[in-house]
């Protein structure tokens, strides 16, 4: 049995004079536990608001076997430059699509977009409840609350396969890396984007929960999938101007784009859902703004 950063390689076995060294990636493990904790924290908010918990296990294997697809198409649609650099572009990825060293197929290798999870289990929960004539939204903003704890557990993910790292820093915190880019001495130390990410996560969670748990019969079916559309995509946004590992197409960051437009729109659309109440709110302090007026102009 040996152990590295990456996993712990158990064997070797041999099976019908085959020797195999079978490997448990740590990148799966922190996955499938980010996934695991996700869908306990969803059932015990199912009991909480008077649903069936049981349909949360029951529909988890819509969410993950649609978000890991979606998750890796978007890679494949916008690798990263480093992915780029070393030959596997969108194309290299279609041609090489059965390649079990580095190609589609190979997800424990890295290469997993948030933002194709996100579509994925969107989708995902969409096909369930449909099939079992559900309420939509309420159970598309529980997802949307647990999303972040399983992002939170997940980033790690990108720490053992030394992802998701951004520039140089002096910072206590700095990562240090086994493999940095050519241009970096190798003493050098690098924003751990993956905590920032995590710990913002972790930080949105709390946020939302504590809204749903206390405000969500005040609040709109829908409203919490709109908060953290606008919550982590603004976070993910600014964090991008650190990261070296970019996803370019037309010369321009394909993650940041898309999570500002996203963050712009759930934006806009939350405001719009509340204008009467905004505006209701607003009304008192015009009203108190005009009395002065009308006393000195007697």
């Amino acid at each position: 049995m040996n152990w590295d950063r990456r996993g712990v390689e158990i064997g070797p076995f041999e099976i019908l004079g085959i020797t195999i060294n079978p490997t448990l990636h740590f990148y799966g493990l922190i996955i499938v536990l980010g996934i695991i904790a996700a869908a306990a924290l969803a059932a015990w908010m199912a009991r909480r608001d008077d649903k069936d918990s049981d349909h949360v296990w029951n529909g988890l294997m819509w969410v993950v076997v649609l978000g890991v697809i979606f998750a890796r198409a978007w890679h494949v649609l916008f690798p990263s430059i480093s992915s780029v650099e070393a030959g596997r572009d969108t194309a290299w990825y279609l041609e090489n699509f059965f390649d079990l060293h580095d190609g589609p197929l190979i997800v424990w290798n890295g290469g997993l977009s948030i933002f194709g999870a996100v579509i994925g289990g969107i989708l995902g929960i969409l096909i369930y409840v449909r099939r079992n004539r559900l309420d939509l939204l309420s159970w598309l903003d529980i997802g949307a609350v647990v999303v972040l704890l399983g992002q939170a557990i997940g980033r790690w993910a990108n720490y053992v396969n030394e992802e998701l790292y951004g520039g140089p820093t002096d910072l206590p915190w700095g990562l240090r890396i086994e493999n940095p880019p050519l241009e970096y001495a190798e003493y050098t130390h690098f924003h751990p984007l993956f905590l920032y990410e995590s710990l913002w996560n972790l930080l949105t969670l709390g946020v939302l929960l504590y809204l749903w748990l206390n405000f969500r019969d005040r609040l709109k079916k829908g409203d919490f999938l709109l908060m953290y559309l606008v919550a982590y995509p603004t976070a993910r946004f600014f964090l991008e101007f650190l990261r070296l590992e970019v996803a370019m197409a037309g010369g321009v960051n394909v993650s940041q784009v898309f999570s500002g437009l996203v963050a712009v729109l759930a934006a806009a659309l939350l405001i719009y859902r509340h204008r009467d109440a905004i505006r209701t709110r607003l009304r008192p302090g015009q009203q108190t703004s005009e009395k002065p007026r009308r006393a000195s102009q007697r």
